[in-house]
């Protein structure tokens, strides 16, 4: 009971501390920004903004973590490996914003960096023996050999850093999902944390958490700044390597899952767009519109209520993470099949009759425009019935589909913040 409380207190004061942090130092981050000219500008239809936006607030973030790992007690040698790593991420994210890196030359730091914490112990060393494999521990976990431990190892590391990345293509989107995701991840170390040692694990996300929190009301639409790609990949690579280093991977069942469903929203995300760019015989690392909040935003609900669904859908994976590492299976199906109807909503257009490869490959355009013509549409027989009924219309009346649009927010911003 002493030991539980000790770490509760550390936990609320990471908290604290790292929001706090992150608040004060978003301001400085958008002066910073302004002097070295790291601006976002709206220079393609991608863009959801149509003034030129500040995005270095991942310093804010970074900054605010980092502290507060510094300073709870908790520590452990594999949280410095993952601070080092997290160092290095951030170092070559803030070179993307500065430089504009190449597409190669960001993914070969990345394999780097994942390289570099796999030798300082960071690593995957078992999966779970679902399909009765030979070679199995005490735990009938899957041992795996050293290369494809590595191998492993980074594809999760930078497919998780390129999906929190891939994210970011709204105001306040992926520091809110990553805040929510850290919170479940952490919740569930906290509650396994006396018997399988996590509570510095905990710590650590509830950190990272905090330095979202604190930048998200200078994020969250119309946003002031963004994070750029300093923030995102850092902020990827933290929730990549903290749900390898939990000791809950040595649990068979909850170790595989847990990671995969709390993350299950960006994964999917990153999943749908390579097929959708590999069927339109485009690269896998070329931007494009037909990401879930490019969906949604086609569809008409604007930057706010696009990211709160996000948010909904993210924080349901969530609960089936936790729900899961408790036992509680059947609960944990019913709202897994839940966050799938949504996400099936989002992704499949209004009108039936488009096959599936189709689905895939549409450009958010035409959902567009399918929405206007039937706007149109529906004006038309609007106004004929009233002409038929002899009523007039105020001249003066117009509709506005989006508030949101009349203070200077485009439609789509694209990856790159």
């Amino acid at each position: 009971m002493i030991e539980s409380n000790y770490y509760l207190s550390r936990i609320i004061e990471a908290l604290l501390i790292s929001t706090a942090v992150a608040f004060l130092m978003t301001p400085v981050s958008i002066r910073i920004a302004h002097m070295i000219g790291v601006i976002d500008r709206p220079k393609d239809g991608r863009r959801m903004h149509r003034n030129p936006v500040p995005r270095f607030g991942g310093m804010a973030i970074f900054i605010g973590s980092m502290t507060a790992l510094t300073i709870p007690a908790g520590m452990n040698q594999m949280i410095k490996v993952a601070m080092l790593g997290g160092l290095l991420m951030y170092g070559l994210g803030v070179l993307d914003d500065v430089r504009d890196l190449k597409p190669a030359v960001k993914f070969g730091g990345q394999l780097l960096i994942a390289a570099i914490v796999y030798i300082l112990g960071i690593r995957i060393t078992f999966l779970s023996n679902f399909f009765g494999a030979a070679v199995t521990d005490d735990h009938a976990n899957v041992i795996l050999s050293g290369g494809l431990a590595f191998l492993i190892t980074a594809v999760w590391i930078v497919g998780i850093t390129n999906a929190v990345n891939l994210m970011d293509g709204l105001d306040g989107l992926a520091a809110g999902s990553v805040a929510i995701m850290c919170m479940s991840l952490a919740y569930i170390a906290y509650i396994h944390g006396t018997r399988l040692g996590s509570m510095p694990v905990c710590i650590a996300l509830v950190a990272v958490a905090g330095g979202c929190l604190g930048f998200l009301p200078f994020n969250f639409s119309p946003a002031k700044t963004f994070m750029g790609d300093g923030g995102a990949l850092y902020l990827g690579y933290m929730i990549a390597v903290l749900s390898v280093i939990s000791p809950l991977k040595q649990a068979t069942v909850v170790g595989a899952l847990v990671p995969m469903l709390t993350l299950a929203v960006p994964i999917f995300d990153t999943v749908f767009a390579m097929l959708r760019r590999v069927l339109n015989h485009e690269s896998i690392m070329s931007a494009d519109r037909g990401h879930l909040h490019h969906h949604l935003m086609a569809a008409g609900f604007g930057q706010r209520r696009s990211v709160l669904i996000m948010y909904g859908i993210v924080g349901i994976m969530g609960i089936v993470a936790v729900l899961i590492s408790r036992g509680l299976y059947k609960d944990a199906f019913a709202l897994f099949l839940i966050a799938l109807l949504y996400l099936g909503i989002i992704i499949v257009p209004k009108r039936p009759k488009k096959n599936l490869r189709t689905i895939i490959t549409q450009d958010t355009m035409e959902t567009k425009k399918e929405n206007f013509v039937d706007y149109l549409n529906y004006e038309r027989a609007r106004r004929k019935q009233l002409r038929e009924t002899g009523k007039a219309e105020d001249p003066t009346k117009f509709i506005d589909a989006d508030p949101e649009d009349r203070n200077g927010q485009d439609t789509d911003r694209g990856n790159k913040r």
